[in-house]
């Protein structure tokens, strides 16, 4: 028992190491000996929301953190907290954590976008957009981030272009379309700072929207205009969020 304490201690400390431990704890990639919580929205002008990570511009992660024990248990407890609280995205603000990290993934069983389908599960790390769709997509957004709210109708691209690197500082880069669009989207706007409560107009419950829904009064998934709020207003393709 104690010889896998001891173990267990010397990896935590070498993971601070690797990761240049920051005095602020919002800008390191340690873990809190409680765990992670997932950080709720604060609307504008209210109480705490200029200290609240969601609201704090992410850095960048280092070349030297990449391929760290940190950075990999980092992503790990992430993904738990994802799996724990059924969500299909999560960014590292949301758990307190000023980085520019983000996961997505939509399994099949998934309780709350089972009807969506599948996406598989990415990382992204330093993400930069490279290109978008003309079209854009309504689409009617809830967050881990923003617990007991109700859902916002905003827009998202259709598809979008994008580049990052992963745990081991590959850079990766791709297209998203459908389902993954949107989730990658929701978790850029997170790094881009706020959540889509700063930007919908139209909201509704989840019981009242699922009945719309299903009678076809709304619509889902479908185009939308410019009128419909764009989710990452003001993002800049080919620029990494720190130079926005």
């Amino acid at each position: 028992m104690f010889k896998s304490y001891l173990i267990y201690t010397l990896i935590i400390m070498v993971a601070c190491l690797q990761s240049s431990c920051s005095s602020d704890e919002a800008l390191n990639l340690s873990i809190p000996e409680e765990g992670f919580e997932v950080v709720q929205h604060i609307p504008a002008g209210e109480e705490g929301r200029a200290q609240n990570a969601l609201y704090l511009n992410p850095r960048r992660i280092k070349e030297k953190e990449f391929n760290s024990p940190a950075l990999h248990i980092f992503i790990d407890s992430m993904y738990t907290v994802m799996r724990r609280t059924a969500g299909v995205g999560i960014a590292a603000n949301q758990l307190g954590k000023r980085l520019q990290i983000f996961i997505i993934e939509a399994q099949v069983n998934n309780p709350r976008y089972q009807v969506l389908g599948p996406v598989e599960k990415q990382i992204f790390i330093n993400p930069k957009i490279t290109k978008v769709s003309k079209a854009r997509m309504n689409f009617w957004h809830g967050c881990l981030s923003a617990k007991g709210e109700k859902r916002g109708n905003v827009a998202t691209f259709k598809w979008v272009e994008y580049e990052c690197r992963n745990a081991q500082g590959q850079i990766q880069s791709g297209r998203l379309e459908g389902f993954a669009a949107v989730i990658f989207q929701h978790e850029y706007r997170h790094l881009m700072k706020g959540t889509y409560m700063d930007h919908a107009q139209q909201f509704l419950a989840k019981d009242e929207l699922d009945q719309k829904l299903e009678s076809g009064a709304l619509p889902f998934f479908d185009l939308a205009d410019d009128r419909l709020p764009l989710l990452i207003e003001g993002y800049q393709l080919d620029k990494y969020l720190d130079d926005y």
